[in-house]
């Protein structure tokens, strides 16, 4: 599992994530929760390990931006001294999936990352993902560095068919029968629609994606180099 911690208490932090390296996964950390809501949004984790007192911001904020802002539905699991049932109930309002209280037995957390991970892999939302930038084949929504990007109907044809054909060139031919059929547009539709779509996925932020192959057509990329 790729699994992110975020804990403010350093030798939590080791402790678990020592343990956890120890059994073969890999492990990222966020000592606060500004840098841990951030390298959830940006990144695809198996599941997350969160505090709820964080300094920057608290876990349950961390939790709440996560779901609603960003959309992310990676598993999270809570550890945190508070007990009472009332503390729970706000932690799984917040859209946490498990709640451990301290102190806790390290493969405990383990078992419950497993199960986490294991239940995320079958929640069957389906997401095409380039980099930073993400497509909800379900719900049609499309963002990137945790930003929703709103695009119309030929735009969200054109980003589908170029993220799932990405790192390759799809050609001008092949996007046109896409998006339009057998009716061709005039010659000029395509580049139009093009235009558009940078102006919206890329224009905003400081990497370009979409790249022009003259001649023959687009690549979507992590990022604007060749």
């Amino acid at each position: 599992m790729h699994i992110l911690i975020i804990e403010d208490n350093p030798d939590i932090a080791a402790n678990l994530g020592d343990f956890l390296e120890d059994r073969g996964h890999t492990v990222d950390f966020a000592g606060d929760g500004i840098t841990g809501l951030h390298l959830a949004v940006v990144n695809d984790f198996n599941a997350i390990v969160l505090d709820l007192q964080l300094p920057g911001m608290d876990g349950l904020d961390v939790c709440r931006k996560l779901r609603e802002d960003a959309g992310k539905d990676t598993p999270v699991l809570m550890l945190t001294a508070r007990d009472r049932l009332e503390d729970k109930l706000t932690g799984f309002d917040s859209g946490a999936d498990d709640y451990l209280v301290k102190p806790f037995a390290l493969q405990e957390v383990e078992a419950r990352l497993d199960v986490l991970s294991r239940r995320g892999r079958h929640r069957g939302s389906r997401v095409l993902q380039v980099g930073n930038l993400k497509y909800n084949l379900d719900t049609l929504t499309v963002n990137r560095d945790g930003t929703e990007i709103e695009l119309n109907p030929i735009g969200l044809k054109l980003l589908r068919c170029l993220m799932e054909s990405s790192p390759n060139v799809v050609t001008r031919a092949e996007l046109e029968k896409e998006v339009w059929g057998e009716e061709m547009p005039d010659s000029d539709s395509l580049r139009v629609h093009i235009h558009s779509l940078r102006s919206q996925i890329d224009k905003p932020f400081g990497t370009k994606m979409i790249q022009t192959r003259h001649g023959i057509g687009y690549r979507l990329m992590e990022s604007d180099a060749v």
